[in-house]
């Protein structure tokens, strides 16, 4: 599903390059839980945007579903984005005047389908995040993580290949973080794709394989027994 091959990312920075990325490669299979970990500067998050198609490699390749990122034009970028890859961000990036349907819409209306084919379809990612009673609530009708599960939500229901969880806890009480935590469990065990990226032990330990990043290299990769 993700074949990277000896990407490097360089940002001219005052006249200075620096190499966030050094010749990064891997591979990730589908329905695999993986954690990708580092301290700050490690270049974990350089990779979760190019993985993510926020951003493209400096040089070597990235191909996702047989596809190459790296040649891809903006709106060519934006489709597989919208298509391929189910985002969930520390701070929910939920439109704050809109209710949980309407959030987690969003993806369809760029997917081109009908007004009732995009409440159909919100209606049931909501339910399967246990948010049935919710639908109609606006983020700031609803707790941290009532909020991110509605992220979950919005991060399902094109069918993404891929869900792409950065520090999906960061913003929650520990309690609630569990939940999230055992929500991307349950995507995982129907079949999904989860890539983690965060800087925590407790939350890696959750995957079924560990990426470590230090200076914008692989330094291991594990995969729990």
């Amino acid at each position: 599903m993700i074949r990277i091959r000896d990407v490097s990312k360089i940002y001219p920075m005052g006249g200075i390059e620096v190499r966030a990325l050094d010749g990064v490669s891997l591979e990730v299979d589908r329905g695999e839980y993986v954690a990708i970990m580092g301290p700050s500067g490690s270049g974990k998050s350089t990779l979760m945007n190019i993985v993510g198609c926020l951003d493209t490699p400096t040089s070597g390749s990235y191909r996702l579903n047989d596809r190459e990122v790296g040649g891809m034009d903006d709106d060519e970028l934006a489709e597989v984005r919208n298509r391929e890859i189910g985002f969930v961000f520390q701070t929910f990036h939920l439109l704050p005047r809109a209710d949980a349907v309407k959030n987690v819409e969003l993806p369809l209306v760029y997917a081109g389908l009908t007004r009732r084919e995009r409440e159909e379809r919100a209606r049931a990612a909501l339910e399967a995040v246990g948010l049935g009673d919710r639908m109609h609530h606006r983020p700031a009708e609803m707790s941290g993580g009532q909020r991110q599960r509605v992220a979950i939500a919005r991060a399902l229901v094109n069918r993404p290949s891929i869900v792409l969880a950065d520090e999906p806890t960061g913003n929650l009480d520990s309690r609630t973080g569990e939940e999230i935590l055992e929500l991307l469990a349950d995507l995982h065990r129907q079949g999904h794709t989860i890539v983690l990226v965060t800087h925590e032990e407790e939350l890696a330990e959750r995957a079924r394989r560990v990426v470590r990043l230090r200076d914008g290299r692989i330094v291991s990769d594990v995969v729990a027994a």
